[in-house]
């Protein structure tokens, strides 16, 4: 399902490769006996093949019930709790989804509580009304601040349009099972809950009713994407570096590192996968960008980026790889005409397909940035559809866990990320934070 084409050559060598082999399968051992950091965060490895049954078949319901009573779906959440929903409705979707005509187009999804622009929430309600509307919040705790903050303004919305009764069987609460403020609100209020697993930390989430929800109400084959995670389990399975491309590409990634490769730029060519590349940038940076190592992910769609990025890549500091995601058979396909006057000189492409020369500049692209210094890794997926996608999603699940293990990080807490949190929270003034302010407000002061 998906095969590396390009193995950073010239940078890395493969004997450099295979000397990691001891290295990998120590760090397999963790993983798969669960005896390494995080391991009771390991739930992820073996839900591809956990996603069957009642539960399964909870979510496939409402997720109807959204679509009979939606034309709209809000989906509240931040990090892993939204990007990969909002990657696998990017990729799987028409393009200009919101353009067809109405009887052409599915439900329509937009996410709430990412941030906490004014600006954004009161735009989404003035079309609110517009719309049949449904909600899905998700949180484990639910008190982050920034879902937090809108679902107290959506759910303030619902209920004066609604009315409490009708509001609460529009609200669906994706949370923890036995604790936190959304769960008890969830309850009071008679929301239908799904369950986050306690085993399961949020940016790996996706194929939990976390991502699987929103992507079922929008119209996503969720049983085909089960079904590309389950072939992706099955055969990533082995630690042997020679069959599996996941664990070759974290191999290449800490060589790269090792070598002063610091900034990964993930690359695509194809817009449809713009929203994957933010949930990369998210699993990789949260898991790895610990004790003052790590390598920071940047993300590029190609060839757009190369009228922006380009110039950089090819020649400035020499600091950075790529990793280029491309397709071996796109969704669509169009063949470029003959025209008779030729005034754009481009008669000499007449009768090649667009993706032809899609895929030629991706190679050419590669060529120069590898000729200018830059190592390129180049990882090949068959098709944009359902099954790929959930492949793709446990192939970086697992090769970001591998990755983690082999610079010796945690790859599943994410202890920094508190930080912003308690100053926000001390400027703020919440209860309990009243020492910190003092000492923040004389740091602003001086």
């Amino acid at each position: 399902m998906i095969r590396i084409l390009r193995s950073a050559e010239p940078f890395v060598k493969e004997e450099e490769v295979a000397r990691q082999q001891p290295f990998v399968s120590a760090a397999h051992t963790l993983l798969h006996e669960k005896c390494g950091a995080g391991y009771d965060f390991l739930g992820w490895l073996d839900l591809p093949e956990r996603l069957i049954g009642d539960e399964f078949a909870r979510i496939q319901a409402a997720a109807g019930r959204i679509r009979w009573q939606a034309t709209l779906l809000v989906v509240v959440g931040i990090g892993g709790s939204y990007l990969g929903a909002k990657a696998a409705l990017r990729m799987l979707e028409h393009s200009f989804r919101d353009l067809l005509p109405v009887q052409k187009q599915s439900l329509k999804v937009v996410f709430a509580g990412h941030h906490m622009s004014s600006t954004y929430l009161a735009d989404l309600l003035d079309i609110l009304d517009d719309h049949e509307v449904a909600v899905n919040v998700i949180s484990k705790s639910g008190t982050t601040t920034e879902p937090a903050l809108a679902f107290r303004v959506l759910r303030e919305y619902m209920e004066r349009r609604y009315g409490k009764v009708e509001a609460a069987r529009r609200i669906y609460a994706t949370t923890d099972a036995a604790h936190g403020a959304l769960l008890e609100l969830a309850k009071e209020a008679g929301y239908e809950r799904f369950v986050i697993p306690d085993d399961v930390g949020g940016r790996y989430s996706v194929l939990t009713p976390v991502g699987l929800l929103p992507i079922a109400a929008a119209g996503g084959d969720t049983a085909a994407i089960a079904s590309g995670a389950r072939r992706a389990q099955a055969e990533l399975a082995t630690d042997d570096l020679q069959s599996n491309p996941a664990y070759q590409y974290a191999t290449l990634r800490k060589i790269l590192l090792q070598k002063g490769k610091r900034i990964e730029l993930f690359v695509n060519y194809e817009p449809g996968f713009h929203d994957f590349g933010e949930w990369w940038k998210q699993l990789y940076g949260e898991s790895e960008g610990k004790d003052h190592t790590g390598i920071f992910p940047a993300a590029a769609d190609f060839s757009t980026d190369l009228h922006s990025l380009g110039q950089y890549v090819q020649e400035g500091a020499r600091t950075l790889f790529a990793t280029t995601l491309c397709v071996h058979s796109t969704r669509r396909s169009l063949t470029i005409a003959r025209e008779d006057h030729d005034g754009d000189g481009l008669n000499y492409l007449a009768g090649r397909s667009f993706q032809d020369v899609n895929d030629t500049a991706q190679a050419a692209t590669v060529l120069a940035h590898t000729e200018g210094g830059v190592p390129n890794v180049v990882l090949e997926v068959e098709n944009m559809d359902a099954e790929a996608l959930g492949y793709l999603f446990y192939f970086f699940e697992k090769s970001c866990a591998m990755s983690g293990y082999l610079l010796g990080v945690n790859p599943f807490d994410q202890p920094g990320v508190e930080s912003y949190k308690k100053n926000m929270f001390a400027l703020l003034g919440k209860p309990g934070y009243e020492e910190l302010r003092a000492r923040l407000t004389q740091t602003q002061s001086n």
